[in-house]
C-alpha cells in the first residue's frame, strides 16, 4: 500500500461541554500543558509521517484560521475548510472535506491526544480499497469517562457494533481511523434529514464487514472533552506522553 501522508482533522464542534473553561475560543485551541489541542494532534501526526493536513473548522472558524495563519509548521501543508453546518453531527464535517481525498488517509479528532507511535503503527496497517480500520483500546478500566466513550464490539478482527450506549462491548473507540475514501460513500448513504455522525457511517461499514479493529495495546490516548477531562489529561501528560516530542520541539505556542 502506498504510504499514507494525508490527515483529516475534525475541529468543527462548539465544545459546549468544555465552554466553562475555554473562554469562548474553539475547543481545538484550548491549551493542554500550554499547547493548543489542535497543535498536539498535528505534531503527533507529523511525527508519525503525515505531511498534508485538511482541517474542518466550524464554530468560530475565523479564530482557527487566524491561529494557523500566524504559526509556522515546517515540513507540512495545511488546508482549512469551513463547515457552516457545524451544529450537525461530525459526519457532516467529514463530508465537507470529501473532495480533498482520493487516497487512504488518517482521520482524527481535534480533541483526542495520542502518542505518535500509535498513529505510526496504524498507518502501517494494510488497508483494502473499501474499508476503514479503527484504532481501539481494550484497556476498559483506564479510560477517564467510560460513560461518554464510544464503545465497540469485535468478532475476530472485525468490528460488528459501535456506539456510546452498547450494552455489550470489548473495546473503546480512540478517535483514530485509517480510512479509504469509501468512507464518504457510507456517510452519504447514512444521512437522515441531511445529518449523520461518523458512527452512522461506521455502523454501515460494520454491517458490510468493512470495519476492522487495530488494538493499540499499552499505548495511551485521551479524549479532552470536558473541564474534568482537561484537568485529568494535564495530570497524566508528563507520565503517559513523556515520549511525545511536541513539548521539546514545538514548545512555542
Amino acid at each position: 500500500m502506498k504510504r499514507v501522508s494525508q490527515c483529516l482533522i475534525l475541529a468543527a464542534g462548539n465544545g459546549s461541554r468544555i465552554a466553562s473553561v475555554s473562554g469562548g475560543i474553539p475547543k481545538p485551541l484550548v491549551p493542554l500543558c500550554g499547547v493548543p489541542l489542535l497543535k498536539h494532534v498535528m505534531m503527533s501526526s507529523q511525527q508519525a509521517g503525515i505531511n498534508n493536513f485538511v482541517i474542518v473548522a466550524g464554530y468560530r472558524a475565523n479564530l482557527i484560521r487566524r491561529w494557523l495563519n500566524t504559526r509556522s509548521f515546517p515540513g507540512i501543508s495545511v488546508t482549512l475548510i469551513e463547515n457552516l453546518e457545524y451544529h450537525k453531527a461530525n459526519g457532516v464535517s467529514a463530508l465537507a472535506a470529501r473532495q480533498q481525498f482520493d487516497n487512504p488517509f488518517l482521520l482524527l479528532m481535534a480533541d483526542h491526544i495520542f502518542e505518535p507511535k500509535t498513529a505510526k503503527a496504524l498507518l502501517q496497517q494494510p488497508l483494502a480499497h473499501d474499508e476503514v480500520i479503527l484504532a481501539v483500546d481494550s484497556k476498559l478500566g483506564d479510560v477517564f469517562d467510560l460513560d461518554d466513550a464510544t464503545k465497540v464490539r469485535r468478532e475476530g478482527s472485525h468490528i460488528v457494533e459501535i456506539g456510546k450506549d452498547l450494552a455489550r462491548y470489548d473495546a473503546l473507540d480512540t478517535g483514530m481511523f485509517l480510512c479509504s475514501p469509501a468512507l464518504f460513500d457510507r456517510l452519504e448513504s447514512a444521512k437522515r434529514d441531511g445529518d449523520c455522525s461518523l458512527s452512522d457511517g461506521m455502523r454501515q461499514l460494520a454491517r458490510e464487514q468493512k470495519l476492522r479493529a487495530f488494538n493499540i495495546g499499552g499505548a495511551h490516548w485521551h479524549d479532552v472533552d470536558s473541564p474534568e477531562a482537561l484537568v485529568h489529561a494535564e495530570k497524566m501528560f508528563d507520565r503517559n506522553f513523556c515520549g511525545n516530542p511536541i513539548m521539546e520541539t514545538f514548545a512555542g505556542v
